[in-house]
C-alpha cells in the first residue's frame, strides 16, 4: 500500500516477449545456424513429450513485415523435411518462456502429443496452377457457341455500342473458368492423391486460377509426389501454368491454438 500523498511506483513496461512457431517432439535438438524472425536465435521450451520453438522477441517493433512471414515459414518448413511439426499461426507471442510451457505446452500437451504422432513421417506440398489466357480462351470458345457469338458482336466494334454484349460475354467466361476451376482441381486432387495421405482444395486468389490444392505426402514418397506432378504439368502444358511448394510444414493439416501475449 501506498501512504498518502504518495504515488505507486510505475510498473515496469515489459519490452520482450516469446514468439512460438511451432510444437516439436520434445526430444530433438536444434542446429546451431538455426535463425527466426529478425534473424534472433531461436531455442526450445520443454514440457513432457513436446517443446515450443521459439525466440525472444523485441515489442518495441510491430510483427508482420513480409520478411518476417517469410522468416517463420521457413524456419518451420526446414524442420518439417526433418521431425514433425505443428506450425503455430503467424504472430503467436506469449509473455514470456514460462508462459510458453504454463499455457500452451501444459494446457494442451497430450492434444500436441497425438496431432505430432499423426503427421509424423509426413510433409505438405502446394500445387498451384494459373490458366494460360489465350489457351483458356480458345478453350471456351470452341466449347460454347454462345460465348463465340459475343464475341462476333463486339469485335473490331466501339465499346460504347457493345456495351450489354460485353458485360454477357464477361459474366459468360467467369462462369466458365470458374467450371473448369472445379474439374481440374477435382482431377488433380484425385490424380495425385495416389501419391499422398490427404489433400485440401484452397480458394482461389486470382481469376484465372485453375488449381489450388495442398497435399500431405509421405516423406519417403516425395520423389514419386513430384514426378507424378511433372507428369501433369506435361500433360498441361500450354494451358496451365504450374508451381509446386514444398515440402514444407503441414499448415493445411493441422489447427493449433493462437496464443496472445
Amino acid at each position: 500500500m501506498t501512504a498518502p500523498g504518495q504515488t505507486r511506483p510505475a510498473e515496469k513496461v515489459r519490452d520482450t516477449a516469446c514468439y512460438v512457431y511451432g510444437i516439436l517432439p520434445g526430444d530433438v535438438e536444434l542446429t546451431p545456424d538455426a535463425r527466426g524472425l529478425r534473424d534472433y536465435d531461436v531455442d526450445l521450451v520443454r514440457h513432457g513429450e513436446i517443446a515450443a520453438l521459439v525466440s525472444d522477441i523485441d515489442l518495441g517493433g510491430p510483427i508482420g513485415r513480409p520478411e518476417d512471414l517469410t522468416a517463420h515459414e521457413r524456419l518451420l518448413d526446414d524442420a518439417a523435411v526433418e521431425v514433425p511439426v505443428l506450425p503455430m499461426r503467424f504472430g503467436a507471442v506469449l509473455t514470456s518462456r514460462e508462459a510458453v510451457e504454463r499455457e500452451l505446452l501444459a494446457a494442451n500437451h497430450d492434444q500436441f502429443l497425438a496431432a505430432l504422432d499423426e503427421i509424423e513421417g509426413r510433409v505438405e506440398y502446394t500445387l498451384k496452377g494459373r490458366y494460360e489466357e489465350r489457351a483458356v480462351l480458345r478453350e471456351i470458345m470452341s466449347e460454347n457457341p454462345d460465348a463465340a457469338g459475343l464475341l462476333e458482336q463486339i469485335r473490331d466494334r466501339p465499346e460504347e455500342l457493345t456495351r450489354d454484349a460485353r458485360i454477357r460475354l464477361g459474366e459468360f467466361i467467369n462462369q466458365a473458368i470458374s467450371a473448369k476451376r472445379d474439374a481440374d482441381t477435382q482431377w488433380a486432387a484425385q490424380t495425385l492423391g495416389e501419391y499422398a495421405r490427404a489433400s485440401v482444395p484452397r480458394r482461389p486468389t486470382h481469376p484465372e486460377d485453375a488449381v489450388q490444392v495442398a497435399f500431405l505426402v509421405e516423406t519417403d514418397r516425395r520423389s514419386e509426389f513430384e514426378k507424378a506432378v511433372a507428369k501433369v504439368a506435361e500433360e498441361w502444358q500450354g494451358r496451365v501454368t504450374l508451381r509446386l511448394l514444398g515440402p514444407m510444414a503441414p499448415y493445411d493439416f493441422v489447427v493449433t491454438p493462437s496464443p496472445g501475449a
